[in-house]
C-alpha cells in the first residue's frame, strides 16, 4: 500500500506508524510543539531518511491536526457502523437459536468518541487503523461488508472488508511493566519491519524467555508465530500489542440504562 497524506506526503511508512503510536499514547497533547520537534528531529536523523528532505516540526504538527479532525469525523461513521451491525445481528438472531451472550435489553451505545477500530487488508493480510467507515453492503450470503479508509492512506487504498472477520477494536500497546500479561498461546498483534515494508500482523506467542528488567525496561524475549504465513520470529515486548478482553470491549461499548 502506498502511504499518502495531504499534510505530510513525504513521511515514510515507518514514520507514519510512529506518528500513529504517538497519537494513540498522547492524544491531543501530541500537537504540543515540543513533542512535534522531538519527532521531527528523530525522523530527520534516521538512516531511513537518507537522501530525503528533513522533516520540520510544523509538518508533524499538521499531521496530528489532520488526525484530530479524522477522529472527530470518526464519531458519526462509527455510530452508523455499529447501528448497522446491531440491526443485522438482531435480524440474524431472530432467525436462529438464541445465543447465550447477547447485548442486554435497554443497553445502548456509550461514548463512541473513545472507540477506535482496525481492519485487515486483503492485499497483505496486515492490520491498519481505520480512519472512517465510508459505506456498507450486505452480501447475498448475509455477510456484512464495510468500505473503509485506512488512516494515513489515500482513497485509492480504500477496501471492502468483512465486518465480522476483518474489523475489530484497536489493539493495545503494552507497557514494560505489563509483560507478565503475555502468555504462551495468546493472540497478539506484532509489528514486523522488513526492507520494503513495516506493518502489523496477527501472531501467536509460542515461547517466552523471561528475563530481569533493567533501566531500559522489559528485556524478555517472545517467540511468535505469524498467523498469515506461520513464520516464527523472536521479538521484544515493544513490538507487541494485546487484544482487548471481551469484558473491556463490553465496558467501552455499552452501558445499562
Amino acid at each position: 500500500m502506498d502511504a499518502t497524506d495531504s499534510s505530510a506526503f513525504e513521511f515514510t511508512l515507518a514514520e507514519i506508524l510512529e506518528l500513529q503510536n504517538t497519537y494513540k499514547e498522547k492524544g491531543e497533547n501530541a500537537l504540543n510543539q515540543e513533542v512535534c520537534q522531538e519527532l521531527a528531529t528523530c525522523f530527520s536523523s534516521s538512516l531511513n531518511r537518507y537522501g530525503k528532505p528533513a522533516i520540520a516540526w510544523e509538518q508533524v504538527q499538521s499531521w496530528f491536526e489532520d488526525k484530530q479532525k479524522e477522529s472527530k469525523a470518526k464519531l458519526s461513521s462509527l455510530h452508523m457502523a455499529l447501528e448497522l451491525c446491531d440491526n443485522l445481528s438482531d435480524e440474524t438472531t431472530s432467525r436462529n437459536e438464541p445465543e447465550i451472550l447477547l447485548k442486554p435489553k435497554g443497553s445502548r451505545i456509550a461514548d463512541l468518541s473513545e472507540l477506535a477500530y482496525e481492519a485487515k487488508s486483503s492485499k497483505d493480510y496486515a492490520w491498519y487503523d481505520v480512519s472512517s467507515f465510508l459505506t456498507y453492503r450486505v452480501l447475498c450470503t448475509g455477510e456484512l461488508e464495510a468500505r473503509v479508509r485506512f488512516t494515513g492512506y489515500s482513497n485509492t487504498e480504500d477496501e471492502w472488508v468483512n465486518v465480522r472477520n476483518a474489523v475489530r477494536q484497536r489493539s493495545i500497546p503494552l507497557e514494560p511493566s505489563e509483560c507478565h500479561r503475555v502468555k504462551v498461546g495468546d493472540l497478539m498483534m506484532c509489528f514486523q519491519e522488513r526492507m520494503n515494508y513495516a506493518v502489523y500482523y496477527d501472531a501467536y506467542v509460542v515461547e517466552i524467555q523471561r528475563r530481569l528488567h533493567d533501566m531500559r525496561g522489559c528485556r524478555c524475549i517472545f517467540v511468535v508465530r505469524y498467523d498469515h504465513d506461520n513464520a516464527e520470529e523472536r521479538v521484544e515486548l515493544s513490538r507487541l500489542c494485546c487484544r482487548p478482553t471481551p469484558s473491556n470491549v463490553s465496558d467501552h461499548l455499552y452501558f445499562k440504562e
